[in-house]
């Protein structure tokens, strides 16, 4: 029972790696350049799931795991990933930042990946290709070692949703469209973890935070909150909502 349990667990943890809290964050410098966030937590994930195991389970090594870690985004990629990427794309991977914090006895699953775009052009090209790295092949376990023998997990679940997107970006200007037929595909093929996170009452909160080196001239989405100095966009959602209405999340930004 315990040896076949626990990568049950793991098997339920990936299905719902989809529900989770969400925060993408923008910080934009006056040099043109910008810092990229996406922040991951699927505490509450872990939560329910924890209220499903036995003591016997819980007390196994694999539950006693603890990971607090900052890796290399490139050095976590199998090499079946690396073979098919373009210069270009190594050297986006290279320069992008993985940390994991784990701790299951605690209810603790929190991850986040950065990246430095050096300007407009750069950042665009990271949203435009970040999805297709890690579709190509992620890493199927959450503790597993990498080829350097530290410890992984599946971005191609976090970062899957990021594909539907069709960005627009400039030194003055910030426009993300949700590409509906893309969208359509993404829900169908993972309805099923949708479905199974409802039953179990898991929300999938959605938050985007973009900060700007100099006030924001025009903003086109009503659900959006501009600060008081203009220099600040936040949006709120979550995915129920972005499923009724796709278009709630389209953003068009001049500064």
């Amino acid at each position: 029972m315990r040896k076949t349990f626990f990568p049950v667990v793991l098997l339920l943890l990936f299905c719902l790696s989809s529900c989770m809290d969400i925060v993408e964050q923008y910080d934009f410098k006056a040099d043109g350049s910008c810092n990229v966030v996406y922040n991951f937590d699927m505490s509450k994930a872990v939560s329910v799931l924890m209220n499903l195991m036995t003591d016997s389970v819980r007390s196994t090594p694999e539950f006693a795991m603890i990971k607090d870690t900052s890796l290399n985004f490139y050095s976590v990629l199998p090499d079946s990933t690396i073979s098919k990427m373009s210069i270009d794309e190594v050297t986006m991977a290279q320069s992008s930042n993985l940390n994991i914090n784990m701790n299951l006895q605690k209810s603790l699953m929190k991850v986040s990946l950065s990246h430095q775009a050096k300007n407009a052009a750069d950042l665009q090209y990271y949203l435009e290709h970040i999805a297709h790295i890690t579709n190509s092949g992620g890493i199927s376990a959450i503790a597993k070692g990498t080829k350097s023998g530290q410890a992984a997990f599946d971005p191609q679940q976090l970062i899957s949703g990021e594909d539907y997107y069709t960005y627009e970006i400039t030194p003055h200007k910030f426009y993300r469209i949700i590409d509906i037929s893309k969208f359509q595909a993404f829900l169908k093929k993972t309805q099923a973890t949708f479905a199974m996170a409802k039953a179990m009452l898991i929300e999938t909160p959605y938050k985007l935070v973009l900060n700007f080196a100099k006030p924001v001239k025009k903003i086109n989405n009503r659900k959006a909150v501009l600060s008081a100095d203009r220099r600040r966009v936040t949006l709120q959602t979550n995915m129920d909502e972005i499923i009724r209405d796709p278009a709630s999340v389209n953003l068009k930004i001049d500064f």
